[in-house]
């Protein structure tokens, strides 16, 4: 995995579940614990761009990102994911948790997981609005403006947190909930904290493995797409390989500066697609963060 050699930014900032924390003096502004029983709303609001390593498809900027948690006793809501702990312990916690399939996020651009918490049904497709680059092999290319939907849908599994002093390793597994397609989807993370007066530096490796149904469903190609591919094109599971840096000066108790990005190195199972030209994807936004 020789390109992750490039340390790059990470968007784990606004996915990575956050701590809750039952203490009366609450969390301090230099860690992303959420006390309990309190609404944690925030946005950022700066510059990013999400690569996008479909054919034919854009780039998807970011400007304004919003990020919205609240933690109970026991049921939790955290950027998109509901969640209830089944039991926890000074060095532990297992989770039942519900969240968005990612994937869906390169096909359309007001996917949940480009504009977190986006109310409204517009399913718009990002293509490039230039000249269609013609094939210089005999195999037939797709036509992307004619791909039938890869629809929503929401994954129900379970998730464990384990706290050591050389970092935090999440493991999760999860299933569609909507019969979509029907697949799996597993992930093991690594996380690193590293506060430093104002400074809050996080460092993370993630593997994230995808079932056949799921590639199959995101990337292969229907017959009524192109025949020839339908056949051509076998899915397999794949395992994508990603790193992650976030990194945030606190400047008050509600503003702080934020510069975050995540690089992931797309499995060959997925890249063999016809619909996919790039081996790789990257995130990264820079610019300011807001609390309430």
């Amino acid at each position: 995995m020789h390109y992750l050699l490039a340390l790059i930014l990470s968007i784990s900032f606004l996915t990575t579940t956050a701590h809750a924390s039952n203490s009366s003096e609450g969390c301090d502004n230099n860690s992303d614990c959420i006390e309990v029983g309190r609404w944690d709303i925030g946005i950022a609001l700066g510059y990013g761009e999400k690569s996008n390593p479909l054919k034919d498809f854009d780039d998807i900027p970011l400007y304004a990102i919003p990020t919205i948690a609240y933690y109970g006793d026991q049921w939790f809501f955290d950027n998109g994911n509901i969640g209830y702990t089944l039991t926890e312990g000074e060095n532990y916690t297992i989770n039942l948790v519900g969240t968005f399939s990612t994937d869906r996020a390169f096909f359309y651009r007001w996917d949940p997981s480009n504009i977190f918490l986006l109310k409204g049904n517009s399913v718009e497709r990002v293509t490039t609005k230039g000249p269609t680059i013609m094939a210089t092999s005999s195999e037939p290319e797709i036509d992307t403006s004619e791909l039938t939907n890869r629809n929503f849908t929401y994954l129900g599994g379970a998730e464990a947190f384990l706290y050591t002093r050389f970092g935090i390793v999440k493991a999760s597994v999860a299933h569609d909930l909507f019969n979509v397609h029907n697949g799996t989807e597993a992930q093991l993370k690594w996380l690193y904290n590293i506060p430093l007066d104002s400074w809050n530096f996080e460092f993370a490796a993630v593997l994230d493995w995808k079932s056949e149904q799921v590639v199959d469903y995101y990337y292969g190609i229907r017959p009524s797409e192109s025949p020839y591919w339908s056949e051509k094109y076998q899915a397999e599971s794949a395992l994508n390989q990603s790193i992650e840096f976030t990194g945030q000066y606190v400047l008050t108790e509600n503003w702080s500066l934020l510069l975050v990005a995540r690089y992931t190195d797309i499995a060959d199972a997925i890249v063999d697609s016809p619909l996919v030209e790039k081996d790789y994807t990257t995130t990264y936004f820079v610019g300011a963060a807001y609390r309430f």
